[in-house]
């Protein structure tokens, strides 16, 4: 199945679409990529999940990738003697290290780093922000502060602190275990939550071992205020406009969007744009007129991919919401404007023998009208060059490796297939033109241009360009030709 846009549809699985015949619908309504937030999943409905999405990709011969989203640290206030209670603008209320339950006047905070590390002078934000508070004074055991906005408090609700930098790395208990057992069962991309600085990325990393590629949820300033040296570290990004959204001025969430699709589009690192993109669709069959404005946006970016959350894990449309993500990014691509604000935006390549072809590839696809740049990779760096140039003409990416077909799901205008290595040249011409036409890319008589490496199966070694006819340079049928079977990434 060939997908008509260049974004990429990331939906997230819940409730309303853990059944795999529901996987399939969202598959074929236009979703290249399942989430799975292991906020809300445990580890055995995990691997059932995973499961059901090999399942679906066996039946459509199509790679699929699988996002996973790790909770992250969860900072929560304790209990109130009464449940709920009522504050005013102006008045004193004070968090400590008191187990007891809390009252009108204070309470318990079971986080001693955030009560050694906050300053006078430091927001702190309650239940998303509707309560936010500023420390007075803090002497590592209590915090006291002054109600700024917002009249209500209760139990175990979320902590903000948009103005500290915690001593904490992003990892968690349960997001290690987790972690262990995501990548045992396979997935192809972990979403790390709130990352504030490059060393969060370490633990994971290690962990991971290549199994899985990182992916960086923005969602803090300090993030933002450290975003190149996040960026260098990461394999993806993710623009997280919820948390952003509660920890910095909301109206400042914009700019920062289009800074940070700009930023991973420089350095080649794939970006996903995400949080409430369709959030009226949870509960109605169609999107606002400002939703679909907001989509739009992401497209116009060049952004990698747009996300969909509880509209599709848990609301009550969602095969809708999903082809209605599709219909709106397929048209955005096909307006007058798009090509030109896409070409405007794009940066100069790298010093590099993968940058310069990638570059030139593009240059001739576009220049001779081209049907397909077609790519071998093994290990995707390949592909992700490609599209870091955001071409004008489709990306196929062939590779003989499913686990690297499988991340490159992931990629702005990349159509991925599993394929054996190819024999010779002339066997990689044959299997680069004979696919491009097998997948609708071109009729016979069009051309191609590839990019490879030679000598071949040498990784990092893409030297090479050459431009094919379909129907004539292609040779016979490969019936192993897009199989899915399971093969180790290389490292």
């Amino acid at each position: 199945m060939r997908r008509t846009r260049n974004v990429k549809i990331l939906a997230t699985i819940g409730p309303a679409s853990s059944e795999e015949a529901m996987l399939k619908r969202l598959f074929e309504a236009g979703a290249d990529v399942f989430r799975i937030n292991m906020s809300h999943t445990d580890h055995e409905l995990m691997r059932t999940l995973v499961a059901r999405i090999r399942s679906v990709e066996e039946a459509v011969g199509r790679p699929i990738g699988i996002l996973a989203d790790l909770q992250g640290p969860k900072l929560r206030v304790g209990k109130f003697a009464n449940g709920r209670e009522t504050l005013k603008p102006g008045q004193t209320f004070t968090l400590d290290d008191n187990p007891e339950p809390g009252d009108a006047s204070r309470v318990y905070l079971p986080h001693p780093e955030i009560l050694r590390s906050v300053e006078p002078g430091h927001r702190l934000l309650i239940d998303d922000g509707k309560l936010e508070l500023r420390a007075v004074t803090c002497d590592g055991k209590s915090i006291v502060t002054t109600v700024v906005a917002g009249t209500s408090i209760s139990d175990k609700k979320g902590v903000s602190l948009p103005d500290t930098d915690l001593p904490v790395g992003a990892l968690t208990e349960k997001d290690r275990a987790d972690l262990d057992a995501v990548l045992e069962a396979g997935v192809d991309w972990v979403a790390l939550s709130f990352i504030q600085r490059p060393d969060d990325l370490a633990e994971a990393r290690k962990i991971a071992r290549g199994r899985a590629l990182l992916m960086s949820k923005i969602e803090k300033p300090q993030a933002v205020a450290r975003l190149a040296e996040i960026i260098d570290l990461s394999d993806a990004l993710m623009v997280a406009r919820g948390d952003l959204g509660v920890e910095m001025p909301l109206e400042a969430v914009p700019g920062i969007q289009k800074q940070i699709t700009r930023a991973a589009r420089r350095a080649g690192k794939p970006v996903v744009v995400a949080t409430q993109m369709l959030e009226s669709m949870i509960t109605a069959p169609v999107p606002t007129r400002a939703e679909v404005s907001d989509v739009s946006i992401a497209v116009f970016e060049g952004a990698d991919a747009v996300m969909l959350s509880a509209e599709s894990a848990a609301g009550a449309y969602p095969v809708e919401a999903v082809a209605t993500m599709d219909k709106i990014a397929t048209k955005v691509e096909t307006d007058p404007l798009y090509a030109g604000i896409i070409n405007a935006q794009r940066s100069k390549p790298e010093a590099t023998g993968a940058d310069a072809i990638s570059l030139a590839a593009r240059e001739i696809a576009e220049t001779l009208k081209l049907s397909a740049i077609v790519t071998y990779t093994a290990s995707g760096t390949t592909g992700l060059r490609a599209a870091r140039e955001r071409p004008q003409v489709p990306i196929i990416a062939l590779s003989p490796i499913v686990n690297t077909a499988r991340r490159m799901s992931l990629l702005w205008g990349t159509h991925c297939v599993v394929s054996p290595d190819a024999r010779d040249l002339d066997d990689m011409v044959d299997r680069a033109c004979r696919i491009a036409h097998e997948e609708n890319f071109g009729k016979k008589g069009d051309r191609i241009i590839i990019t490879a490496g030679v000598p071949l199966r040498t990784p990092g070694s893409t030297n090479m360009l050459r431009i094919a006819y379909i129907g004539i340079d292609e040779g016979s049928v490969d019936p192993e030709r897009g199989k899915i079977t399971p093969q180790k990434a290389p490292r």
